[in-house]
């Protein structure tokens, strides 16, 4: 009989999955394979909202296996290690996986095709954490990557998709390989209370209720901080209990100014993948200008706490701060006002920012997270990297009656707009009777600062 394994990654779904379906057709078992890598978790990637999340995946997709006659396979330890004990268990021909894009992913499939190689097996690699795919496949003439998102998008949009397809109808796996316990959600890590549950089922459910409710007007309320009006698949496509190149081909069939808006922001997330892919350093390293200035936890302690608990002074930034603690997300305009505040206007370390976000965040995603905070602190693609968001006047444009700000802050529950982006200025009884801080610092002080530090005059 000949077996193929399909190794599972950030592809935890049955409709539209290449790897999956290349590896029925070529044999007559498949063992679907997901190893729960340790060097994963000690880069410290394994963060509590994103381990339940995943526990979620992975017990959802073996339901959807065991409805189709199949399981999955779950084992611990070294990715290569497992993989190879497994094609060996299994006396299976080849291995079947989708291709990762950072330099650890890179890495690690290099030492799968070598150890598979030296075993007489054979590894295949397969685009489906993508829409264009590989990531390299739309680069400018000049350069093996695009630098800048609107000529990527202009290419982007041309590219000839891949035909989507169905979940298998059956999925035979040998009975004599075996595997762990499936994770369950641990729930003494710290989670977020209001973590949202995980896997294909709920996510094609979100999709559809999404689809219904929101795609048409997402130009329009996309940026509402109070209407909440974003689609929220940010975490299903960071696991990928979604496939992104579904979502692309079922929105253009949508059509309309809200479909092409949502799959415009599918686009960014391959724009910084295929970035990602070109400069894996970038992970790390400032993709552009470098900054030596930078304030730190040493220099800046206070501040960077106040960042993190939603205590800045600032009624928007912390009403996101607190959110993301909350439910393990946050709205993407509220990402963009928090990266600039800390960033620009309290000109702290953009790794600062990226760490935290990585603890929180569900949808943490090393391309998208890594790439976005740059681009906001001024050292990544962005082709104006000094311009600063003033968290007073972005919260009067995306939450005009403060109705964020009053979920996330009950502290200013009773504070009308548009004074509750600037409570320093009730008047004093008013501002003496509420338990929140005053400004960390003021806008114009910390711009003078930025500019100062950026070698620029005031």
């Amino acid at each position: 009989m000949h077996v193929s394994v399909v190794l599972f990654t950030g592809d935890l779904r049955l409709y539209d999955h290449p790897p999956l379906r290349a590896a029925l057709d070529a044999a007559d078992a498949v063992v679907p394979l997901f190893v729960r890598d340790r060097a994963v978790e000690a880069a410290g990637f394994a963060a509590p909202n994103r381990s339940a999340f995943l526990a979620d995946c992975l017990r959802d997709l073996d339901a959807s296996l065991r409805d189709r006659g199949g399981r999955l396979v779950v084992r611990s330890g070294d990715l290569v290690e497992e993989v190879c004990r497994v094609v060996t268990e299994a006396d299976a021909d080849e291995v079947h996986m989708s291709a990762g894009h950072s330099a650890f992913a890179a890495h690690r499939e290099e030492r799968l095709r070598a150890a598979l190689e030296e075993a007489g097996r054979r590894l295949f690699v397969h685009d489906a954490v993508t829409v264009v795919v590989p990531p390299g496949a739309a680069t400018p003439a000049s350069s093996d990557h695009f630098a800048v998102f609107t000529p990527y998008y202009r290419r982007w949009t041309q590219e000839h998709l891949r035909p989507v397809t169905g979940p298998p109808r059956k999925v035979p796996v040998p009975e004599d390989v075996k595997g762990e316990a499936l994770p369950v959600r641990d729930e003494t890590t710290g989670l977020s209370p209001k973590l949202p549950p995980g896997g294909e089922s709920a996510a094609r459910k979100q999709v559809t209720a999404y689809w219904r409710r929101g795609l048409g007007a997402y130009a329009d309320t996309h940026d509402d901080l109070a209407a909440d009006a974003t689609s929220r698949l940010s975490a299903p496509l960071h696991f990928g209990t979604l496939s992104p190149t579904e979502l692309v081909q079922r929105a253009r069939k949508s059509g309309g100014t809200g479909a092409e808006a949502f799959v415009r922001q599918l686009a960014w997330r391959d724009f910084h993948r295929q970035v990602l892919a070109a400069r894996p350093r970038a992970a790390h390293d400032d993709y552009r200008s470098k900054h030596d200035r930078w304030r730190t936890e040493r220099t800046a302690g206070a501040d960077i706490d106040a960042w993190r608990e939603g205590r800045t002074g600032y009624p928007v930034v912390d009403a996101a701060m607190r959110q993301l603690r909350e439910e393990g997300w946050m709205h993407n305009r509220a990402r963009l006002l928090t990266a600039s505040f800390l960033t620009k206007t309290l000109y702290v370390d953009w790794r600062i920012g990226a760490a935290h976000f990585l603890h929180w965040l569900v949808d943490g995603d090393l391309a998208n997270n890594q790439l976005n905070w740059q681009w906001m602190a001024g050292t990544g693609t962005d082709t104006r990297p000094n311009r600063v968001l003033n968290p007073v006047t972005q919260g009067k444009k995306y939450d005009p009656e403060g109705a964020y700000v009053h979920r996330w802050v009950p502290e200013l529950a009773e504070v009308a707009a548009p004074l509750v982006h600037e409570p320093w200025k009730l008047p004093e009884p008013d501002r003496a009777a509420l338990d929140y801080p005053g400004p960390v610092v003021g806008l114009a002080d910390g711009l003078d600062r930025f500019r100062r530090a950026r070698g620029k005059q005031p």
